[in-house]
């Protein structure tokens, strides 16, 4: 199988799955969306409450909702840093893979020789599992947050850069031919016509993107940090707190989809075609 066929292949399944997450979190972007949203979340919390002490679970399999509240009320320093700390190595590592995965498939797609000798690279790199990845980035570069942001990088870069070649190379020839006959150069068709056309196919890189760069934040914070969500949930896990533990994965939640929220309000903004239709 060669490089393009791989590049082809591999994003089919997640562009479909991104594609029907994208509608959905559009439409809870809009006025009214937002509005059912709150009710939504305000729904799931008074349920929650309520369903624990109804159906008799113990506390160590799902604690109440304002039990964890409490918690992070108790120490709230801890959870504010944290929270700010995985989202600056999400942040950092997101905008780099999100650029270096563009400007990658801009050179893939201008020249096919370097595609087919360094895309397969990418692929293998990306067989890789995060969690051995982390070890060695982290031996590299110490317990910083440099490391964290390499990790996330890690795991932007390479959808990136699938999904924009994709949208590349998706551009009608004849529309090509015809602003060429008008004497445009190779960068103003690159920059007015492939890619605004490959928009769509990026940004459903770019939402399966803002989770997977949360996740590679929190792993190298695995490895051995003293602040940061990661760090919250480990602690949590050694010391049996089951609340501390839920407390945690609400602010990762909370994080996750925040972001998220973010890229598709991005998405909307700059491909308002796609909204309106």
């Amino acid at each position: 199988m060669t490089a393009a066929s791989l590049a082809r292949a591999l994003p089919g399944a997640t562009a479909a799955r991104g594609g029907a997450a994208g509608r959905l979190v559009r439409a809870a972007l809009r006025p009214g969306g937002v509005l059912r949203l709150v009710l939504g979340v305000c729904a799931v919390a008074l349920a929650w409450e309520a369903a624990v002490p109804l159906l008799g679970i113990r506390p160590h399999i799902l604690p109440r909702l304002s039990a964890v509240a409490s918690a992070v009320l108790a120490t709230p320093a801890a959870y504010r840093d944290g929270f700010l700390r995985t989202l600056a190595e999400t942040l950092i590592g997101f905008s780099a893979g999100a650029a270096f995965g563009v400007l990658i498939a801009v050179a893939f797609f201008r020249l096919r020789a370097l595609r087919e000798l360094v895309f397969p690279i990418f692929v293998v790199s990306q067989t890789i599992p995060v969690i051995a990845f982390g070890a060695l980035v982290v031996l590299w570069f110490g317990n910083t947050l440099l490391a964290k942001a390499t990790i996330a990088f890690y795991l932007t870069f390479f959808p990136v850069a699938v999904n924009a070649l994709l949208g590349f190379e998706a551009v009608d020839p004849r529309q090509v031919a015809l602003l060429r006959s008008f004497g445009a150069s190779p960068r103003q068709i690159l920059l007015r016509l492939h890619l605004p056309a490959a928009l769509p196919q990026i940004f459903v890189a770019l939402r399966l993107a803002a989770s997977l760069s949360l996740v590679g934040a929190i792993v190298g914070e695995w490895f051995g940090d003293t602040t940061g969500l990661g760090v919250l949930l480990l602690q949590a896990m050694y010391n049996e707190n089951v609340v501390g533990l839920w407390a945690a994965l609400l602010a990762c939640a909370l994080l996750g989809t925040g972001f998220y929220a973010a890229v598709a309000a991005l998405e909307r903004r700059l491909v308002f075609w796609r909204a309106e239709q």
